[in-house]
């Protein structure tokens, strides 16, 4: 392991592919002692190239890292992928780099990905050293090549190859600072170079060939000469960069340590502690207690992890630049459940996130994004190793993406009975790249923090479509400005629907563009080419320009094209130039699409008959919950709208003065008190009997008793009526937690915690009167999700499918059971409460079910005490 008391520095390899990246890995790690006996590429035994894809087609694939001894630091060699197809595992690498090696062929020179990994440090702020290899090779030019790197990288890039020939007065041209000092001393200070480059002044590049060793030493030299060793702030913070899972199936987070120190056993979350702390050497690794600041280690514990996370005191991570531009769709064999296979490829989708595995629900099929044509068959040896099924994929289609060109207010307001939330959100067009920004800009004394808190774990927890096609929307900024919230009727499942039908809302209303991709070309033909390649380059939409610059006897053309027009142009090339045409491209971004009616009819999307995206909202109205289209959402609305306030120069906080619905505004939804039996009996009479004889007599044979609902109730042990099937108690669980003043307090700090004490409450009485106790909550975690029932120790938990009530369920129930078996209910629900009796069940009230509670707690202590022994 080294001297862990050495600072630490991370450095990434990063090249094209076949530039010799992972070869001068290999030198490196050889010359520092790190590896005893050179592997090789070609030979499939290097040392960072661990996986049998990676050995088998000759490139990296997946980011490795290995522990590199310098005289003065400690390095943290990161190997990252040269494939086009897996530049994202290399981008998300790039977030926890100090510095970077980017290998330059000096046979093939700058090619299209290099510029592409340029950008991609700069836009990091990464300070890069360069190794030009190959230069054994018969032909390379070395100042030809500097030329070369001169003219498209930068100006600052400087011979440092050999230390005593340092061009000073070319380098002193890189920085004011260094210029003075040069014009003052005739030489430059080594610490002063070091801060250049480590603000990406200068740029030290050294030539060599990584397979013979040659300027190796001198390279190494280089890193020790003119790194400087970074700082950090003594709080505790990390950055996330990578999930993976060993071979037993472990899951690995794998993250650089930004500050402060990492610890084992050391609480990472209120709800996880790190198990063990592994430091990774090409395939083994080494446990330790504790990883300082600037240190790479991988976890095991941190579950909830993801690719990207910041823990504690780091800041967030950038939008990653590259995406995947194309998706297909999974083949499965015949006769495998896609839902079955889903959750298998959300694991490798937590790997890769740059993979998107996208599941139709209306189609039933699994989509993928993916980067290029390589990428699907690793992936599809990957299915195949890892869950031992072959899957197929049809031809790959674009990616498109939706965003607005104008401001609206969203506003969402959902209310069936007994139900209650209303979100307003403001949706407004980003900057190009962003993706989605979400802000809260909602005063406490409008919302609580605890609701406002939800709304944006709801706004983060579901990607939202566009209306045109229905493809992701990207390049805007969502802000929480205002919502509503009741007393008593309101839970996380009311203001998910809220909020996500406010953010659909505001879309509809907006004015709607239809982004595609678009790539940065270059293309060099023959002179007697350049006409029919300018003619099908106008034919493809591309926006080109004919370059002045020459490539031997070629001539060159740049421009942007369309990803969709370009298709297998590149074959086509090499078809009329007879091979001597090259055209290279890159990803440039998304643009308006040059033939959205066309792209928006093939998709025939109709965003009003979306249901899992509805942009309606749900009213209360005559005592049951009533649609209310989009378009007519605004005069239905409880809170003011903001967009409006804010014209007239008011505040919304003012005239939107409470958080909460006071008892006249939320008359009409929900009754605050449950109704006593009389007065169920009576509505009984009205409805269920009203034309019938002797409706007293087949009142109470149903079950419901004329008696006071507040009479104490004395736990009696088990009860179960003879000659009356089972014995079931139905517990509406959220209607209990909010009607206890423990689990309502509770609930308000965490509604989980609520209904993990409910279930132990619930335990303990099933324990005692050993009826089939189910707890029955409203589905409110996963879309489309369906009817779930798990065991809790000795009690039954109901989760809803969605779109049905906890009350709905509970009804459906006693409908099945209230004749023949012996059930009970416990809910203050004013109409469940009707149903229930109705249905020849027995009621019991919330604070009737928390004295009988209470009570049977009160005979086991009785009982534990008068225990002889």
């Amino acid at each position: 392991m080294g001297d862990l008391n050495k600072p630490n520095i991370n450095i990434g390899m990063l090249a094209h592919v076949d530039a010799g990246k992972t070869t001068l890995s290999e030198a490196l790690l050889y010359k520092t002692g790190t590896i005893r006996k050179l592997g090789r590429v070609d030979t499939r035994d290097a040392f960072l190239d661990t996986n049998k894809q990676e050995r088998a087609r000759g490139i990296t694939i997946f980011s490795k890292q290995a522990v590199v001894e310098l005289e003065k630091a400690r390095i943290t060699l990161l190997d990252t992928p040269g494939h086009v197809d897996f530049s994202a595992e290399m981008e998300r690498t790039l977030q926890v780099l100090d510095y970077a090696i980017l290998v330059i062929s000096g046979a093939d020179g700058i090619q299209s990905h290099t510029e592409t990994l340029w950008r991609l440090l700069a836009r990091y702020k990464i300070p890069v050293f360069i190794f030009v290899n190959k230069t054994d090779q018969s032909g390379v030019n070395k100042q030809r090549i500097l030329e070369q790197l001169k003219n498209q990288l930068s100006d600052a890039i400087i011979d440092f190859s050999i230390q005593d020939a340092i061009d000073m007065e070319e380098l002193s041209l890189c920085n004011e600072e260094l210029l003075n000092h040069f014009l003052e001393n005739n030489t430059l200070d080594t610490a002063l170079l070091k801060t250049c480059i480590e603000k990406r002044q200068v740029f030290p590049c050294f030539f060599g060939s990584a397979l013979k060793l040659t300027g190796i030493d001198e390279f190494i030299d280089g890193l020790n000469t003119y790194m400087n060793y970074p700082s950090y702030p003594d709080k505790f913070g990390a950055k996330v960069y990578k999930i993976a899972r060993d071979p037993q199936g472990t899951r690995l987070a794998y993250m650089k340590i930004t500050g402060g120190t990492l610890t084992s056993r050391m609480q990472i979350t209120p709800d996880e502690k790190i198990n063990q702390i592994r430091i990774y050497s090409g395939e083994k690794y080494t446990t330790v207690n504790e990883v300082p600041a600037g240190g790479i280690c991988a976890v095991t514990g941190f579950d909830s992890a993801y690719a990207g996370q910041s823990v504690g005191s780091d800041t967030e991570s950038e939008i990653p630049m590259l995406e995947p531009v194309m998706t297909y769709q999974l083949v499965l064999p015949e006769g495998t459940d896609a839902l079955l296979i889903l959750p298998k490829l959300k694991m490798l989708e937590e790997e890769e996130p740059q993979l998107h595995i996208v599941w139709n629900e209306l189609l039933k099929q699994i989509h993928v994004q993916i980067m290029g044509a390589v990428q699907i068959e690793i992936l599809q040896n990957l299915i195949k190793d890892r869950f031992g099924i072959e899957v197929g994929f049809t031809s790959g289609s674009i990616v498109y993406k939706e965003t607005i060109k104008n401001t609206v207010e969203g506003v969402g307001h959902f209310e069936p009975l007994r139900h209650y939330a209303e979100v307003h959100l403001i949706i407004e067009p980003g900057e190009k790249g962003s993706g989605i920004l979400y802000k809260a800009d909602c005063s406490e004394d409008v919302l609580d923090k605890n609701w406002q808190r939800l709304i944006m774990t709801h706004l983060y927890e579901k990607a939202p479509v566009g209306v045109l096609t229905g493809s992701p929307l990207t390049d805007v900024t969502i802000t929480l400005v205002s919502g509503r919230a009741h007393p008593k009727h309101t839970e996380g499942g009311d203001f998910r629907q809220a909020t996500y039908r406010a953010v659909r809302q505001g879309l509809m209303q907006a004015e709607s563009v239809l982004l595609e991709p678009y790539f940065n070309f270059t293309l060099k033909v023959p002179a007697e080419n350049i006409g029919r390649a300018m003619t099908d380059l106008d034919r493809m939409n591309a926006k080109f320009a004919l370059s002045d610059e020459t490539d031997v006897s070629l001539s060159v053309i740049t421009g942007t094209i369309p990803a969709a027009c370009l298709s297998d142009y590149q074959t086509e090339v090499a078809s009329y130039t007879k091979g001597l045409g090259r055209l290279s491209y890159r990803m440039d971004g998304y643009y308006p699409c040059h033939n959205t009616e066309e792209v928006i009819e093939n998709f025939g999307y109709d965003a009003e008959r979306d249901t899992l995206n509805p942009s309606s909202s749900v009213f209360c109205s005559h005592g049951s919950g009533t649609v209310i289209e989009w378009n007519d959402v605004f005069s239905h609305m409880h809170l003011d709208s903001v967009l409006e306030l804010r014209k007239r120069g008011l505040n919304a906080g003012a005239a939107n003065s409470s958080a909460v619905l006071n008892s006249r505004a939320s008359s009409r939804t929900v009754s605050d008190e449950p109704l006593g039996t009389d007065e169920i009996d009576a509505i009984l009479k009205q409805t269920y009997y009203s034309n019938s004889r002797g409706d007293n007599d087949k009142l109470h044979r149903t079950g419901a008793k004329k008696t006071d609902s507040t009479v104490k109730y004395v736990y009696k042990g088990t009860e179960t009526p003879q000659n009356q099937g089972e014995s079931y108690l139905l517990v509406d669980g959220y209607n209990i937690i909010f009607a206890w003043d423990e689990l309502k307090e509770l609930a308000a700090i965490n509604l989980d915690s609520a209904r993990g004490r409910l279930l132990d409450i619930l335990c303990n009485y099933q324990a005692m009167t050993k009826c089939n106790l189910i707890a029955v909550f409203d589905a409110y975690r996963v879309q489309g999700h369906d009817t779930e029932m798990t065991d809790y120790h000795n009690i039954h938990v109901v989760f809803t499918k969605e779109a049905e009530t906890a009350d709905h369920y509970i009804e459906s129930f006693a409908h099945r059971h209230g004749k023949k078996d012996y059930v009970r209910v416990a809910t203050s629900d004013g109409l469940e409460q009707i149903i229930i009796i109705g249905q020849g069940c027995h009621l019991v009230s919330a604070r009737e079910f928390q004295q009988e509670v209470r009570d049977m707690e009160n005979h086991i202590r009785e009982e534990y005490l008068n225990r002889t022994y």
